[in-house]
């Protein structure tokens, strides 16, 4: 007689179980990038692969298993960066649990300092005061107030400053004769992070109006490829936007405080 059951041993419940972990690690690590819906797009396609697998579709398993094959170096070659910060962080993590204990939700959930009961913490008003001030004298800004995304490899590429906010500071970094002014500023757990990073950029974009300076086009950009918030104050014009999402806005200073708000809610 056939056995109708499944044969489940315990190896394979701690298979599934660290598989689990492992896809909600890079879940966690790889939200709110633009390699995300890479990760999705591949996650559905193996599933795809194990279904026709499992219905003995033979043609179908043959090419789908052979994109399988060579798709491994093209992983690598998409997510060098993540794999990399993934390798980093076991390392990390398994040198401060030896010292301290190991905690399994120091690992996949990694505690968010800019984040408290679902709400980012950042101090808004500082921000808005800054963006009015340099408005009123057409001062060039251009900051990156982070979410999900840390903007660690962008932030590295810049001057660290890890200062705090205030509107006097903001407007000092930005006044043309810094060294500091170019490029943008990462805003990251209520503090300044960093100062003069560069944004790097394609111009595959042919919807931008002509009228956008660089730093509309740096900010368009960078919201459009991480859920960054991008701020900008026009040099030209002194005009106030707000970018997210790779769309941009034009504000006045209390709208800017109410979509800011709105957006990290």
């Amino acid at each position: 007689m056939t056995n109708l059951f499944i044969q489940i041993r315990v190896a394979d419940i701690i298979d599934i179980v660290l598989v689990a972990f492992l896809f909600f690690f890079f879940y966690k690590k790889l939200k709110g990038t633009s390699a995300f819906n890479i990760f999705l797009g591949i996650v559905a396609f193996f599933l795809i692969w194990q279904i026709v697998q499992a219905f003995q579709m033979k043609l179908l398993t043959t090419i789908m298993g052979a994109f399988v094959s060579v798709g491994f170096i093209a992983l690598i070659v998409i997510f060098q960066k993540e794999i990399r910060d993934f390798l980093f962080t076991l390392g990390t993590k398994a040198e401060g649990n030896v010292k301290n204990g190991f905690r399994l939700k120091q690992l996949f959930r990694p505690r968010d300092k800019n984040k408290d009961n679902g709400k980012y913490q950042l101090d808004v008003d500082s921000i808005v005061t800054a963006c009015a001030n340099m408005s009123a004298i057409k001062q060039g800004a251009l900051m990156l107030i982070t979410r999900s995304n840390r903007l660690n490899e962008l932030a590295t590429k810049g001057v660290i400053t890890d200062a705090q906010i205030s509107s006097s500071l903001i407007e000092g970094i930005f006044f043309k004769n810094s060294a500091l002014h170019d490029g943008a500023m990462i805003i990251r757990d209520n503090r300044i992070l960093a100062a003069r990073c560069i944004i790097p950029m394609t111009n595959d974009r042919t919807d931008i109006p002509g009228h956008y300076g660089t730093r509309h086009h740096a900010a368009m950009f960078i919201s459009q490829e991480t859920d960054c918030i991008a701020l900008v104050v026009s040099e030209e014009t002194g005009n106030i936007s707000i970018s997210i999402d790779g769309k941009i806005l034009t504000v006045n200073p209390e709208q800017l405080k109410e979509e800011l708000v709105k957006a990290l809610q």
